[in-house]
């Protein structure tokens, strides 16, 4: 078995530290424009990858094979392309939060969230087109995609108690 040299260790350790989130080194404007470029592309690639389905869509129909004309290939493998499904949503919808949420207060802020909301309804109405109705519950796939954004909501919610709570203990021991 090779041996592993301590220098090649240092070496390989140094160069994966010189590329993580450093608060000394690295500024708050070049980290937002890193994590929209991160989060545009996650965007357009699930975007795609819901519009174009892996293996592609049927071209014909057939009623004994039981497939239709535009519907997807991979949605006969009903669970693999179910964790598909949902596995990409959650991913397209949590880098659309991402997105909104560092654009916040930036000029043509109102013009990004329609444009958002409007991609949101275009992959929901390609992933209705491609998909037949008996391969998902799209209750499922709409909750799926709401996860990032009730997420976030709560953890807002629990910073803004935990605020308030930090608050009232001040408040009660000064007059304690």
């Amino acid at each position: 078995m090779a041996q592993v040299h301590p220098q090649n260790t240092e070496r390989s350790i140094s160069w994966f530290k010189r590329f993580q989130y450093d608060k000394e080194r690295d500024s708050p404007n070049d980290t937002q424009n890193v994590l929209l470029v991160i989060a545009t592309l996650i965007a357009a690639v699930t975007f795609q990858a819901g519009v174009n389905p892996p293996g592609g869509l049927w071209q014909d129909d057939k009623v004994q094979e039981h497939h239709a004309a535009g519907r997807a290939i991979y949605a006969s493998r009903k669970h693999p392309y179910y964790v598909f499904l949902m596995s990409n949503t959650l991913a397209f919808s949590a880098s659309l939060l991402v997105v909104t949420s560092l654009t916040y207060k930036f000029p043509f802020h109102f013009e990004i969230w329609v444009a958002t909301a409007s991609m949101m309804v275009t992959y929901a109405s390609a992933i209705f087109a491609v998909t037949p109705h008996e391969s998902v519950h799209f209750r499922y796939l709409l909750i799926t995609a709401s996860v990032p954004f009730i997420t976030r909501f709560l953890i807002q919610l629990l910073k803004k108690c935990r605020k308030k709570c930090q608050k009232d203990e001040e408040i009660g021991g000064e007059t304690g």
